[in-house]
Parts: structure tokens; C-alpha cells; sequence
């Protein structure tokens, strides 16, 4: 027992060192699958976002939320579901395969997502996951959607029921929503925007995709002069500055984006090289707050990817977000480690979000 613990972490580690240079091969997908199977059927400790309306409702999570009721809580699991769809399908070979398919296809029948699409369209329940987890669920259908694979699209036609519920819910919000949402946690505007972007165009949405563009134009085309200095605040997993020029490149063409960014972020420049931003270091990974710091560095390394991609080629400050990226891209990867389920259970979806470039083709 002990030998195939000291075997089984002595991969891990060395993986992970592989990992940390910017390698991303079959073992550190492997890796990255590990930590998403070992979470997406695993009830407790979780923590429920839940409106009772009656003494019915009191259930536990496997019988509320059949499908999504691992991982700690709701989004991390849809997102843990989305990581392992996204790793088979780059890895169609790979060892963890037959567990991934195995896995997603236990979660994603035709009965558990009906009962989950009866639960979001259940009396008070109109907030529930929103904008956060329904943005990660719509990435989750995307990359089913344009994954050729027999189970993968029998998955995608389970999921349509949820998929329908979510986006009622969005087109019912959206135009009432008067004001973004700038934190740096789950109730962020922009970063779901721009998920929920990358999904719309992909499915040839182009009503929904309109939507959601004007709702950018409306909430960011004016801004100026973001204060990146006051970031990050101590629970941030997202950056309010950097995610809403991640969404406004995939709104503006390049050069009217590269004009944008001069006025939103002109702490960019060539002649301040790394000082404008830097990675952070969570002061406590086992603490579940604390812990999102760690996500900071992999959201930010993979928004300023996405910036760069957006700019003209030849803009000037392509090195220095170019460096920024790599440097935060380092910090993030290092930080998954599996060490703590407080942030095992969520931040390998954000590394292969990273890793796998997702995002970064749809503009």
C-alpha cells in the first residue's frame, strides 16, 4: 500500500515538474484527469446552493442535482465534467479514457438531466448558477457538440433539456441586467460573457451571440483607465480588469480592440516590461476562499493569452503581456497540486482550460 502511494505520488510530482516549464502532454492530461475523477462522483464535503420551497427539497445533493452533485459544489462539477470531455477528446487514446468516458457517461443520462433542468426551472430558483455555472454548463454542451463521437453526441442530446433551461434563464436576465457585475468571483459579468460568447458562435447561435456582444459594447465600451492596482482583492479567482479586456477582444475587431485596450489598460506598455502585473501566492491552499488566488494566476495567464490574440500583429505590447502570461501561466500550473480537495476539486478545469487553449480560436 505504501510502495503504490509513493509510486502513484512520485508520478504526480513528476508530471507536475513537466507541467510547470509549459510541457502539456499525456501525463500532465493524465494528471489533470485524475484530480476531476476523483471528485465528480464524490457527494461530500459539498456546499449546496439551495432554495427550499418545501419540506420536499430537503434531499441530499446526489437526489437534488443527479448529474452535477460532486466536487464541492454545483459549477465545479459541471466544469470537472467539461475538463474530462475536453481531455478525451484531445487525448483520444490516453489511459484515462475508458474512466473519463465511463465517468461522464454515469453523470449525463437522459433521467438524471431531466431531473436537474426540473430543479433550475423550479420556483425560486431564477439566480440559481448565474452567470457562473450556466456559462460553464454552455461550454460543457459546446464541447460535446463539436466532439465527434457517438457517445459524446448522444451526451449532447441528453443535455439539450438543461442546455434549453439555462439559456431561458440567460435571455430572461440579460436584458434586464442594467449594470455588469465587476468582482472577481463567480458573479463576474465578463467572464462569463465571454463563455457564454465562444458557445453561441460555435452552435451558430447568432441571435444569443448578438445579445451578448451588445451587452459587452454596453457595459465596457466606455471604460477607462481600469484600476489594476487595486487587484487583486484577497478572494479573487478572476480579474476584473484583465477578464473584461478578454471579453472585449472577442467583441471589437483587432484594431478598434487594440485602440480599446490603449485607454482601458494603459498600465500596458513596453517601457514598464513586467512591473504592471504581477502572479500572486495563496496565503493558505486548504483554506477554500484563499485557495482562489491560485485560480488567479491561471484565469489571468489564459485572458492575456487571449488578449494577445486579439491584438494586431505588430502591436507593441505583445512581449510584455506575452511575459506576463507565461509568467503567470508558471505560477498557476505549479499551484496544482492536488494537495488540497479545496482546490483539487476545481482549479485542474482551469488548468486545462489554460492548457488546451480553449477560447482562444473563437473570435
Amino acid at each position: 500500500m505504501k510502495l503504490t502511494f509513493c509510486v502513484t505520488f512520485l508520478l504526480f510530482t513528476m508530471s507536475a515538474a513537466a507541467q510547470n516549464t509549459g510541457e502539456f502532454d499525456i501525463n500532465a492530461a493524465q494528471r489533470f484527469a485524475s484530480l476531476a475523477l476523483a471528485c465528480v462522483h464524490k457527494e461530500y464535503p459539498n456546499k449546496i446552493s439551495h432554495n427550499l420551497n418545501s419540506d420536499a427539497d430537503v434531499a441530499p445533493p446526489r437526489k437534488l442535482t443527479p448529474a452535477f452533485y460532486g466536487c464541492y459544489d454545483w459549477h465545479s462539477s459541471v466544469h470537472g465534467h467539461w475538463l474530462l470531455a475536453r481531455l478525451v477528446r484531445t487525448f483520444p487514446n490516453a489511459g484515462f479514457g475508458p474512466s473519463a468516458r465511463e465517468a461522464l457517461r454515469q453523470s449525463l443520462t437522459a433521467e438524471n438531466i431531466a431531473q436537474e433542468a426540473a430543479y433550475l426551472r423550479a420556483e425560486g430558483r431564477a439566480s440559481f448558477e448565474r452567470p457562473y455555472g450556466l456559462a460553464w454548463l454552455l461550454q460543457l454542451v459546446a464541447e460535446l457538440r463539436e466532439w465527434d463521437d457517438p457517445q459524446a453526441r448522444e451526451m449532447s442530446a441528453n443535455l439539450r433539456p438543461l442546455e434549453e433551461a439555462a439559456l431561458q434563464r440567460l435571455n430572461g436576465w440579460l436584458p434586464k441586467l442594467s449594470h455588469p457585475v465587476r468582482i472577481g468571483e463567480h458573479d463576474q459579468t465578463a467572464f462569463a460573457l465571454g463563455l457564454m460568447l465562444d458557445y453561441s458562435r460555435a452552435k451558430g447561435d447568432m441571435k444569443f451571440a448578438d445579445v451578448l456582444a451588445s451587452k459587452a459594447r454596453q457595459f465596457y465600451l466606455g471604460d477607462k483607465n481600469c484600476p489594476l492596482e487595486y487587484e487583486p482583492s484577497g478572494e479573487d479567482f478572476l480579474s476584473p480588469c484583465v477578464g473584461e479586456a478578454d471579453v472585449m477582444r472577442r467583441v471589437l475587431p483587432s484594431a478598434e480592440f487594440g485602440r480599446w485596450l490603449q485607454t482601458f489598460l494603459p498600465q500596458i506598455s513596453p517601457a514598464r516590461k513586467g512591473a504592471w502585473l504581477q502572479p500572486v501566492v495563496s496565503p493558505d491552499p486548504s483554506d477554500p476562499k484563499l485557495a482562489h488566488l491560485d485560480g488567479l494566476n491561471l484565469s489571468r495567464a489564459w485572458m492575456l493569452e487571449g488578449i494577445a490574440a486579439g491584438l494586431p500583429k505588430g502591436d507593441k505590447r505583445l512581449p510584455v503581456i506575452i511575459a506576463a502570461a507565461e509568467e503567470h501561466r508558471r505560477a498557476g500550473l505549479a499551484a496544482v497540486t492536488g494537495e488540497h480537495y479545496e482546490g483539487g476539486h476545481w482549479l485542474g478545469s482551469f488548468a486545462v482550460y489554460l492548457v488546451t487553449r480553449r477560447g482562444i480560436s473563437q473570435k
